[in-house]
């Protein structure tokens, strides 16, 4: 038998690298030398010539003979019949398919193994046939070599990693033709030396190739076929042992009943079976180390994972021989593997070694040298690797307990909290092994025949309560329970033990549970409520609710009407118990929503019911925390459901809870507003916790019959007039308004309301809306915040979406915030959202915040910028205001960088045009910002104008790759940009640059995303303001304009995307692409002119294209908003260029700026004539040209994106952005010239409207 002592298996080399392959086979055969030498019949045994060998069926013959037989090929590699088409298509039996080769290698060996090795090619996904003459002239390196010439380069697919369920059935038998031709071979022709040889040799060489699909293909076939070799030597050494008895036994005998003869037999049948031993242990010291030991470390991580996993069958199957240091060591090195495939296989194959507690004693070492790798693997990146240490962890613990560390196990501990249920559960069944499992089987007997806190889990339950408190994550207790549930259900559905725990008192010598123990298990105990009967996840575990199956629907019914009929008696007093405690009521009284409440009437259970209600009350009557009183909110809310018999007497309870409520809150108010200023600390209390209850009701009942909202607005006007309400009474009283108005908005909208109603209603709104404006400038941050969600909240409700779906009944209810009203949320928003941290914690009244108080004030940041993003996005508030809110995009990215984009997109689908003037608005801001700071000379390189700059590119990316669709728009953008710089003239004269000029060196951000003709167009524009002394400047000042210029004038005439056609002449980098479909250059430039006249001249009969139409009924340029109808708009002619007035909507500015300019520049030329052409030819030509020169190296680049860049900023895009897998440049003028290839002319030339495409 194979011990760990022979030579052959053992390596203690750590690299492989001075490995050798020691075959005890023919050393001929491993290099095909044709020399032999080895011992006993090595070589080719029956060397007799080929013409002497037994003349063979031919292919046909055979496959007629049988069908699932195996026909050879003939030499020259016709016969399609082969191994391989068999074992592919998978339709014979394999041991049938087996055996008709075997026969065949009987009458001829070397055609048999022909078959093998084009199998085995062929397995490969190589085209090539190996012929009997290379078979047997060529050595192993040259067949390869041969072979390898022979692949398909146009695919890098081989059967092996090709997709489909045919290649996986193909992988499958691959695999199993391996397995049965060794196990079919293993008492004959695999000791005969010969055929083993060369397949171990083939497999070695191929194993070595280059090539991929011969590594991985010989990989797999060489550690399976060890994996057969394995089993055979395992039978062997059973075999020898069984021989070994039986001789001893024999021998054992007097010697007159001792048989010679069969002593011979066995010590004949041991010698053979020795040697067959040593035969198989030479095939596996060759594939061992010729193969293995160089292929786990393969670069290619399929053919690691080949080799770990087969070793891992080895060591499982024969552990005497295989499972030693020797060989775990290279399963402990690969634990380290870079991927995770790999990494995974490793912990599988020690999973079942560890299964197994008889192995541990061989595994100590191996363990105590690799346990802190596998510990820290539980922190995997990939999760499928740390659920598989988890549970390798977990195994290990099973067989040792002294084995892992305490610090070891809390380190798995803390994943029970873990957001990946299956690691999560992975670490539950960890912890219920380590805490919860039982080994004294005595101690379990007798304590499971105690019921209750007696119970076995009584105790296991306080160790839980320990755990969760010791884990200082008190607000996840969903997350442990859900952790524990496969592994712990018996001990966590036990309500009756946990309800024993709390309500009971403890017996001598028992453990008091603390009040923090208290109220840890009754966390724990809800969270296994709603487990239990919602039998799903928490939020956050899981990627929503799946569908039960029938078992798990019957589970869920069965253990809610369990939990029902412990729970419906129990409550009650549990809450009598601990009704002075709010955090513990405000748990309990999440319990009744999980309830079956059909119970309380089918039971006759109505006297619990009654007690319930009566808890409840007490409950309301001492708290006034906003937690517990709407959990009684909610418990009401739940009882009083019409689809329960129930309903009647919990209405009633409810109803009179909230008369008595009504009337003390009447009595209060009345107090205060009499006392006035010298109201007492009671009266101020009795207002504001009989306030908080009754809002906390209003929220999910309807309470409007008792009026709350006029008391509420008596309370908000006298706290405006005085200023001395105390905050907390001002924020209850505006949200308890708030609700009133929701609901008598549906009580509206689900009936048939008379005018009375609406006036009375909008009367009711328009005074609240008026005091939530006025409470803006209140002193108290809450109050002012409170006021500023509720306006923004109600602003959505009754803005004009109010009338949608044929309830234009309701028109009279629709509010449009004015232009003061926008101007004070907006300026709400830059206060108190746009903050600095020290402004925070100043605007906290110097308290310390921890981190988590930090977290929270943040997120209400965020919610205040949400509310006021809706309005913007929704068209109630002009989207100018946007403005102020995309200027803060990068100094705020990490804390609103997501809302600021969503708003940025979805103004953008709304109107592109005055969404790109709103952008361009934004940067022209914080430009005059920087002006009014630093004064009109900037320093150009400073820190300020690169953000701004920055800005610019940011918003830039924004617009993507498609310039077709936001052509308009960013045409627009420039506009504006141009006015805004060159509006304001110098006052030192014309011969000094504008104020604003240093702005076109932010604008040329945006030329990039000009097409070639508007960008000829946009240039033209921009020398309307410009004077022949400018276009003269070359000084400091005058860069930005050159600079701008520049990025108009990137590009040749062949850098062109025809608008009329999509389609583009090539760049330079496209030249060899066209030459055959390119015109002449002298009789392109006509057409193009053509082209671009007749689109000009076109311009007045034209639409924009459908796919770039605006729909009427979502564009703000082209409908009649209702809440502007009676608005009166400014004369265009009274603002100036670039104003804030330009934003106001008007059609003819926006859909024909960009033709008017080319209409202007013809009719300028026809007018000028020559006399035009002479004033310019001798200065401005030449000015021009120098401009040119200086853009072959622009002292400004153009600021068109290199590939690193955009794929460093591909996040700043949108969803309607292409996303382009862009060429390496050389510079960015290329890819100016590659950009119109980006585009498919296909799709606008299916569409004629484009022919006339309008830009404005």
């Amino acid at each position: 038998m194979i011990n760990s002592d022979f030579p052959i298996l053992q390596d203690s080399s750590n690299d492989g690298q001075g490995d050798t392959v020691s075959l005890s086979m023919s050393v001929s055969e491993l290099d095909d030398s044709g020399e032999g030498k080895g011992k006993k019949k090595r070589g080719r045994p029956g060397k007799q010539g080929v013409a002497s060998k037994k003349a063979r069926r031919s292919p046909v013959d055979k496959a007629g003979r049988r069908p699932n037989g195996v026909a050879h090929q003939n030499g020259e590699g016709t016969d399609p019949s082969t191994l391989f088409e068999v074992v592919k298509q998978g339709k014979s039996a394999m041991q049938s398919v087996i055996d008709d080769w075997i026969e065949s290698y009987k009458q001829d060996r070397d055609l048999a193994l022909l078959d093998l090795i084009n199998f085995f090619i062929h397995c490969s996904g190589c085209k090539g046939t190996v012929r009997i003459e290379m078979f047997r002239n060529m050595q192993n390196a040259e067949i390869i070599r041969k072979m390898t010439e022979e692949f398909d380069e146009d695919s890098g697919d081989y059967p092996l990693t090709m997709a489909g369920p045919q290649w996986k059935k193909f992988r499958y038998n691959f695999c199993e033709f391996i397995m049965v031709l060794i196990r079919q071979c293993q008492y004959s022709i695999i000791y005969d030396e010969y055929m083993m040889d060369t397949v171990i040799s083939l497999l070695t060489g191929l194993s070595d190739s280059q090539v991929r699909a011969f590594r991985h293909t010989s990989t797999l076939a060489a550690m399976k076929l060890m994996t057969a070799l394995v089993n055979v030597a395992l039978n062997l050494s059973i075999n020898q042992d069984n021989t070994q008895r039986q001789y001893e036994a024999e021998r054992n005998k007097v010697a007159g009943k001792r048989a010679n003869e069969k002593l011979e037999l066995l010590l004949e049948k041991r010698k053979e079976l020795q040697e067959n031993q040593d035969e198989i242990e030479n095939m596996m010291n060759s594939i061992f180390k010729g193969i293995f030991v160089h292929r786990y470390r393969d670069a290619i991580a399929e053919i690691r994972a080949i080799c770990i996993e087969e070793i891992g069958v080895w060591m499982k199957l024969y552990s005497d021989a295989f499972l030693n240091d020797s060989y775990l060591k290279y399963v402990g090195w690969t634990l380290h593997d870079r991927q995770g495939e790999v990494r995974l296989k490793c912990l599988k194959a020690l999973q079942t070694l560890y299964t197994n507690r008889d192995l541990f004693p061989k595994l100590e070492l191996f363990t105590n040298r690799f346990k802190d790798r596998i510990v820290s693997m539980t922190l995997d990146k990939e999760y499928d690797v740390a659920v598989e240490a988890i549970r390798l962890v977990t195994l290990i613990l099973h067989g040792s307990e002294d084995a892992l560390s305490n610090e070891d196990c809390e380190n798995v501990y803390h994943l029970v909290y873990s957001a990946h249920r299956p690691v999560a559960v992975a670490a539950g069944e960890f912890l219920h092994r380590k805490l919860f499992s039982r080994h004294d089987p005595q101690v379990e007997e007798a304590m499971a025949k105690r019921r209750g806190r007696n119970s076995p889990n009584g105790n296991l339950i306080r160790m839980l309560v320990l755990f969760f408190l010791e884990s200082e994550l008190h607000e996840h207790a969903a997350y442990l329970v859900d952790s524990l549930w496969d592994s712990s259900q018996d001990l966590l559905k036990d309500w009756d033990c946990m309800v024993e725990l709390l309500l009971e008192d403890p017996v001598q010598g028992e453990e008091v549970l603390g009040d923090r123990h208290e109220g840890a298990l009754i966390e724990l105990m809800v969270c296994t409520i709603r487990q239990a009967a919602e039998a799903h996840p928490p939020v956050g575990r899981g990627t929503g609710k799946r569908v039960l199956t029938a078992k798990e629907k019957k589970t869920q019914i069965d253990d809610k009407n369990r939990l029902t009929e412990h729970l419906i008696v129990a409550l009650p007093m549990l809450l009598s118990k601990y009704q002075a405690d709010s955090e513990k009521v405000a748990n309990l009284l999440h319990i009744p929503q999980y309830f079956d409440l059909e119970v309380y009437s089918s039971g006759r259970m109505e006297k619990h019911l009654d007690a319930l209600l009566k808890q409840i009350r007490v409950v309301v009557d001492k708290h006034a925390e906003m937690e517990v009183l709407e959990a009684c909110s909610k418990t009401y809310s739940i009882l009083c459901s019409e689809d329960y018999t129930i309903m009647n007497r919990v209405d009633i309870a409810r109803s009179q809870l909230i008369d008595e409520l009504t009337d003390r809150f009447s009595h209060s108010v009345e107090d205060l507003l009499q006392e006035g200023d010298e109201a007492d600390d009671d009266d101020i209390y009795n207002v504001l916790s009989t306030l908080k209850k009754l809002t906390a009701f209003h929220n999910a009942h309807d309470l409007t019959k008792w009026d709350l909202f006029k008391n509420c607005y008596r309370l908000l006007k006298m706290g405006i007039e005085q200023g001395s309400m105390p905050e907390q009474i001002a924020v209850q009283a505006l949200q308890c308004s708030h609700y009133s108005i929701l609901w008598q908005l549906v009580k509206i909208t689900e009936g048939c309301p008379s005018k009375d109603d609406l006036v009375a209603l909008r009367r009711v709104v328009k005074s609240f809306l008026a005091v939530c404006q006025q409470c803006l400038s209140n002193v108290n941050t809450p109050v002012k915040e409170q006021a500023f969600m509720l306006l923004c909240d109600l602003l959505m409700i009754f803005s004009y979406q109010l009338v949608s779906g044929g309830r234009e009944a309701l028109q009279p209810l629709v509010f449009n915030p004015d232009s003061t009203l926008q101007n004070e949320l907006l300026n709400f928003v830059l206060d108190h959202v746009f903050i600095d941290q020290d402004d925070e914690n100043q605007s906290m009244e110097g308290d310390e915040e921890d981190e988590a108080n930090k977290i929270e004030a943040l997120h209400k940041r965020r919610n205040l910028l949400a509310a006021f993003s809706k309005l913007i996005i929704y068209d109630i508030v002009d989207m100018p205001a946007a403005a102020d809110i995309f200027k803060q995009y990068m100094k705020y990215y990490n804390d609103y960088g997501d809302i600021i984009k969503e708003t940025l997109s979805k103004t953008r689908q709304m109107d592109k045009i005055q969404c790109a003037k709103t952008l361009i608005l934004s940067l022209q801001q914080l430009f005059n910002e920087l002006i009014l700071d630093q004064g009109p000379n900037l320093d150009r390189t400073s820190s300020h104008v690169s953000g701004i700059k920055e800005l610019a590119r940011r918003f830039a990316l924004t617009f993507g790759l498609d310039q077709i669709k936001t052509r308009e728009a960013v045409a627009t953008l420039h506009k504006d940009g141009i006015e805004f710089a060159f509006k304001v003239p110098n006052p030192k004269g014309p011969e000094y640059p504008p104020p604003n000029l240093a702005f076109l060196e932010v604008l040329c951000e945006f030329s990039s995303k000009l097409l070639r003709q508007d960008k000829k167009t946009v240039h033209s524009y921009l020398e309307k303001f410009m004077t022949e002394y400018m276009m003269e400047r070359r000084e400091d000042v005058w860069l930005p304009l050159i600079a701008y210029r520049n990025s108009l004038l990137t590009g040749g005439d062949d850098d062109r995307l025809s608008v009329t056609t999509g389609t583009s002449s090539t760049s330079k980098a496209s030249t060899v692409r066209s030459k055959r479909g390119r015109p002449p250059q002298h009789k392109r430039r006509p057409e193009e002119e053509s082209v671009e006249g007749s689109w000009v001249m076109r311009n007045d009969t034209l639409q924009t294209p459908g796919g770039l139409h605006t729909p009427q009924l979502t564009s703000t340029v082209l409908r009649e908003n209702p809440r502007q109808a009676a608005d009166h708009i400014p004369d265009q002619d009274s603002s100036e260029p670039g104003s804030d007035p330009d934003f106001m909507h008007n059609p003819q500015l926006q859909m024909s700026w960009l033709d008017q300019q080319k209409m202007e520049e013809v009719n300028r030329k026809e007018r000028g004539g020559m006399n035009y052409m002479k004033s310019r030819s001798g200065g401005v030509r030449q000015q021009v040209r120098g401009l040119m020169e200086d853009d072959a190296e622009p002292i400004f680049e153009d600021v068109m994106m290199s590939s690193r860049g955009q794929l460093e900023d591909m996040n700043e895009e949108f969803e309607d952005t292409m996303v382009i897998d862009l060429p390496a440049s050389r510079n960015r003028r290329e890819r100016a010239e590659l950009r119109p290839d980006f585009f498919d002319s296909t799709a606008i030339m299916e569409d004629d409207s484009g022919f006339g495409m309008q830009m404005f």
